[in-house]
């Protein structure tokens, strides 16, 4: 488990978020206000493993063609999918700083534009 309050920053502004839920494989930490939520989880299937840090916030949002008020949830999250066998933490490491070097804002804003 990590250590507990797990600290997040958006947009400059850090939010801690703490341990709500554990278990054997995963723990989810929350905001005194629950509108971000960082769960950290593990799962094994026989020849991989699944290791996930996500991270979600909540917002109150109006419609704009209704006008009404709703919550609305965005997600983030990174998935690591590894074999048993044929890679070590070290070169698993390297595909996530790889994949981190990638996602500048240049990258995400053509993803959200739905470019590929």
């Amino acid at each position: 488990m990590l250590t507990s309050p797990i600290s997040i920053t958006i947009n400059a502004v850090a939010e801690d978020c703490h341990n709500v839920t554990s278990d054997k494989a995963s723990t989810t930490y929350r905001s005194s206000d629950g509108t971000l939520e960082f769960k950290v989880s593990h799962q094994s299937t026989g020849k991989r493993t699944r290791r996930m840090a996500r991270l979600d916030q909540t917002v109150i949002a109006t419609d704009p063609l209704t006008a009404v008020n709703a919550s609305q949830k965005a997600g983030v999250y990174v998935v690591i999918d590894e074999p048993q066998f044929g890679f070590d933490d070290t070169s698993i490491e390297y595909l996530v700083e790889a994949l981190k070097t990638w996602l500048t804002s240049a990258n995400i804003n053509a993803m959200l534009a739905s470019r590929h």
